[in-house]
């Protein structure tokens, strides 16, 4: 009998895309996601079509603040891992719309952290974000480094969701993973971000707005490399480690069932090539609106990728060219253009 395995956020662009990567490797998957509209949710209900053609894959909409209906499932399912990737994402918009981010990110986890401890999961795999190292410049961007410095509440949300779940290992014995994505970016990918914005107003003759005048830097992550690192953290379930130095205390681990891992290109790119590239494919030049450099957002983005690669073997395998290459081929299909 094959394991059930929880993916939360199978609607969104990162739980969709390891859903159907689960799926196509023989798991039973079920998947949740409460399909708020954030953003366009047609998109989201065409990933979801794409999953539901797979007869191993479940669908239920469950909000993760909904403790009654999440517990309800889990104590039907007995799941043996949970993929946690539901958010409520964005940095920008948690300028906006505060309550939203403490809503899911904290409430919704902390949810997620009470059923995985009464239904004793045995591994907990979740989403932190590369915006949790804030106003640290102590570069590159390493998991033993310290990140207690973060510039607007959803890196602080996320920051607490990996001290919330190191909490709960340390109590309950809870093997936990906290994956902390550099900018995400691919097919299916999330309309709010610089790729889909810029292909679609360069498409559509619109200014795109191009904050700190694009002096940014990003280590940009292709979608399929980061499902390859995520089922690679899956697979390797922490253990207590006592040879863990409480009196120089290492944060990319501890002595509970606790690991912190960094997924990235680990190849930074400057956002005036970034956007560069893009047009290159489009074939068609951007209209540019300059601004400065917004409230809440980091400048520059140096990843480590150390750890991942020496523990699990972890090589990113898309170049820059090939992902934005890969989006505008999707783009194109997908709105018919």
């Amino acid at each position: 009998m094959r394991e059930k395995i929880l993916v939360t956020g199978a609607a969104g662009f990162i739980g969709f895309s390891l859903a159907l990567k689960l799926l196509k490797n023989g798991n039973k998957i079920i998947g949740i996601d409460n399909l708020n509209n954030y953003y366009d949710t047609i998109l989201k209900k065409n990933r979801l079509k794409i999953l539901k053609r797979f007869p191993n894959f479940n669908f239920v909409k469950i909000d993760i603040c909904k403790n009654r209906k999440l517990n309800n499932l889990f104590k039907k399912y007995n799941f043996s891992k949970v993929y946690h990737m539901a958010a409520q994402a964005g940095v920008r918009y948690s300028l906006e719309a505060p309550e939203a981010y403490v809503k899911s990110n904290i409430v919704g986890f902390f949810n997620i952290l009470e059923n995985s401890k009464i239904y004793k999961i045995k591994h907990l795999i979740f989403a932190s974000s590369s915006s949790v190292y804030g106003a640290n410049k102590n570069y590159p961007f390493a998991e033993n480094k310290s990140c207690t410095h973060p510039i607007q509440l959803y890196a602080s949300t996320k920051l607490s969701n990996e001290s919330m779940a190191h909490s709960y290992s340390a109590l309950y014995n809870l093997p936990s993973s906290a994956i902390r994505f550099f900018t995400v970016y691919g097919p299916w990918g999330r309309p709010d971000q610089a790729l889909f914005l810029f292909t679609k107003n360069i498409l559509e003759n619109k200014h795109i707005k191009l904050f700190n005048y694009g002096n940014h830097t990003r280590d940009f992550t292709y979608i399929d490399d980061i499902v390859d690192g995520i089922i690679k953290i899956a697979k390797y379930t922490p253990k207590r480690n006592n040879n863990w130095n409480a009196k120089k205390p290492d944060p990319s681990f501890s002595k509970f069932p606790f690991q912190i891992y960094n997924i990235a290109s680990n190849k930074r790119i400057k956002l005036t090539k970034y956007l560069q590239i893009i047009e290159n494919y489009l074939g068609k030049k951007a209209k540019i609106k300059n601004l400065p450099l917004q409230k809440g957002d980091v400048k520059d983005v140096i990843s480590d990728i150390t750890k991942i690669k020496r523990k699990l073997n972890y090589k990113p395998k898309y170049n820059v060219e090939i992902g934005i290459k890969n989006f505008i081929n999707w783009y194109r299909s997908y709105y018919k253009i």
